[in-house]
């Protein structure tokens, strides 16, 4: 069972993992540096354990222990337990949810892996906010799809905002990063899927006319403001609109790729 260790001094060394959780910079590098990841709540830490990520430590207020008691009782990693107060001193913000875990990160797998039996993936862009690359993790996994591949310069999946807004479902949805980003659609077609690449191009047709009759789909969204680069928008095997109200052009990348899940996942 995990060791549980009473904090009273927001300067204790071994909070390092929690500290100054509001500098996304800060994290980013020293997530990167030691190979860790902070889940935040008792639901969300619960997944990122039962997905095989092994904790290196718990923060905690007491009245969440029990809660987390089966957890706790999986692992010799220490817990750490101190005031909500002292706890908001540590991290930078309320934490609300009573409950943190730093754990280690697994191998991201290759693309070819991750695509090798699925049948629908979505395909982002440089989406670089953390907010929306959790919620469309989230939206696929909904909706049923299989997989999502990254672009190089999409925000990471494991930061805590994404895995707070995705539910958890960065830990059961398979991921992976793309690296030939500039060949990544004609890779994609071979490999057997039709590329639809959400987009307002003039040449642009309703997303249910382009997901009628295809077997494996690819969508891809773009980032906010510029959208999908102009050679992924050629590559692509079909462009799409999802259809709106009359003055309306587009949607927030999180909220289309739910509408597009949604209609791909019935095609």
């Amino acid at each position: 069972m995990a060791t549980l260790i009473e904090i009273t001094d927001a300067g204790d060394p071994r909070l390092g993992d929690y500290r100054d959780l509001r500098d996304v910079q800060l994290r980013k590098s020293l997530e990167s540096e030691h190979g860790l990841f902070l889940a935040e709540g008792e639901k969300v830490v619960r997944r990122a354990v039962e997905s095989g990520h092994a904790p290196r430590s718990f923060l905690m207020a007491p009245r969440w222990i029990e809660g987390l008691k089966d957890v706790l009782h999986t692992t010799d990693a220490p817990c750490y337990v101190l005031s909500e107060e002292l706890a908001e001193e540590v991290t930078g913000f309320h934490v609300h949810r009573g409950a943190l875990a730093s754990l280690h990160r697994i191998p991201t797998p290759p693309v070819a892996e991750v695509i090798q039996n699925a049948r629908s993936v979505l395909v982002l862009e440089d989406v670089v906010d953390h907010t929306n690359v959790g919620a469309i993790f989230r939206s696929g996994a909904a909706m049923g799809f299989d997989a999502v591949l990254l672009s190089p310069r999409c925000a990471d999946p494991l930061y805590r905002r994404s895995i707070k807004v995705a539910m958890g479902a960065v830990f059961t949805m398979p991921w992976a990063r793309i690296e030939d980003w500039y060949d990544a659609m004609p890779h994609l077609s071979e490999a057997g899927f039709t590329t639809i690449a959400l987009t307002l191009a003039d040449d642009a047709t309703p997303i249910e006319e382009a997901v009628a009759g295809v077997d494996k789909v690819a969508l891809v969204l773009g980032s906010e403001g510029p959208g999908i680069s102009e050679r992924w928008q050629r590559s692509a095997d079909k462009r799409a609109i999802i259809p709106m109200a009359e003055g309306i052009d587009s949607l927030n990348v999180a909220a289309a790729s739910a509408v597009a899940c949604y209609v791909a996942a019935r095609r």
